[in-house]
């Protein structure tokens, strides 16, 4: 009985989800109209503010989870050599304290701004050996050599990049056979959750919060379905606000 009554629910769930949708989209006509017309692209200048301080409250919570992420990634240098690591969407470089001493890393990052902050990072963690910042988006990484590096990082990025199985390809591009790719990404929900109607709903708005950040999308199978050689990963529920507290997390080996 619980399972039929289910089955009829749902479909006026959806209308509702709809309904609720365009209702947020109406109230963002203000903010398609500046967008329209480029005046949004002035967030981009203000945007590294708000994410350096984001990502700090980020990192308060979930900090373990990325220790236990990153622990691995010294596996992946080959002997004799030294560990290249390249992060895209790097940001403001909260990534840093997480990779192992001596590591050589190369960023890149869509924003040109966030170079003030990258500067911050890099010298409160100069364990590490950077080696250039490169503006780029996850799509187009043609300054990056083919097979160039052991690893690749991606934290948060690819629920805002246009392309993700473009920027996968160039991950599988850049990275030496053998070499890995690690991620950690919010994700939409499971359609029977409020999580997942909240996220829909809120989505027209959160776009322009995140900086173009869309939370209904199914990233894990853009993963799975890259190409690579081996996968390892999982979902978990993040301790964070219910429109990005699905992620996933984990590496794929080239």
């Amino acid at each position: 009985m619980q399972i039929v009554a289910l089955v009829g629910v749902w479909p006026k769930m959806t209308l509702f989800m709809q309904l609720c949708t365009l209702a947020v989209n109406v109230l963002c006509l203000p903010l398609h109209l500046m967008d329209a017309i480029g005046l949004c692209r002035l967030y981009k200048y203000l945007f590294p503010v708000c994410q350096c301080r984001l990502s700090r409250m980020y990192n308060k919570k979930m900090g373990d989870k990325k220790t236990e992420l990153f622990s691995v990634l010294s596996e992946f240098k080959k002997p004799g050599k030294q560990l290249t690591l390249l992060e895209i969407g790097c940001g403001s470089g909260t990534n840093f304290e997480y990779y192992p001493a001596g590591c050589k890393v190369i960023c890149t990052d869509p924003n040109p701004n966030f170079q003030k902050y990258l500067k911050s990072s890099m010298s409160e963690n100069d364990q590490l050996i950077y080696e250039r910042f490169v503006v780029a988006s996850g799509e187009d990484m043609g300054a990056i050599e083919d097979e160039s590096v052991d690893i690749v990082v991606c934290t948060l990025v690819l629920c805002s990049v246009k392309d993700i199985s473009q920027t996968l390809r160039e991950v599988l591009r850049i990275l030496r056979p053998g070499g890995a790719f690690f991620f950690l990404e919010h994700v939409v929900a499971d359609p029977s959750t409020w999580t997942h109607f909240i996220q829909h709903v809120l989505q027209p708005a959160w776009y322009y919060f995140g900086d173009g950040c869309v939370a209904t999308r199914e990233t894990w199978k853009y993963v799975e379905s890259a190409g690579f050689s081996d996968l390892k990963l999982r979902h978990i529920a993040a301790p964070l606000v219910s429109i990005i507290k699905p992620h996933i997390l984990g590496y794929a080996i080239k």
